[in-house]
């Protein structure tokens, strides 16, 4: 499932636990529609990947103003943003499970 209204809805409003608001974040980062929403989306989306809450996506895609965004593959293992980030913090099966979100 890519990123929804409900993701949305999910974002805007913090409709939902802890874990749909993280995952709602991922899909809208996996397919960049968070760095083309609205402010608030993108400071949550960047203080969640700081956290190693989330990670970024599986390939670059541009932010509104066309800036690159990079994939999690881009970054330097065990940096915000990189799959090694998630394992340190969360365990590998929390970060497999974030990876295979669309």
């Amino acid at each position: 499932m890519a990123f929804t209204v409900d993701d949305l809805m999910a974002l805007e409003d913090g409709d939902g636990d802890e874990q749909t608001i993280l995952d709602a974040l991922q899909r809208g980062i996996n397919d960049g529609t968070v760095w083309r929403l609205s402010g608030s989306a993108g400071r949550s989306a960047m203080a969640a990947l700081a956290s190693g809450a989330v990670m970024l996506g599986p390939r670059e895609v541009r932010d509104a103003y066309g800036t690159p965004v990079p994939s999690r593959d881009q970054v330097k293992p065990g940096t915000k943003g990189s799959f090694d980030l998630v394992v340190q913090t969360f365990g590998r099966e929390y970060a497999e499970r974030l990876a295979s979100l669309p």
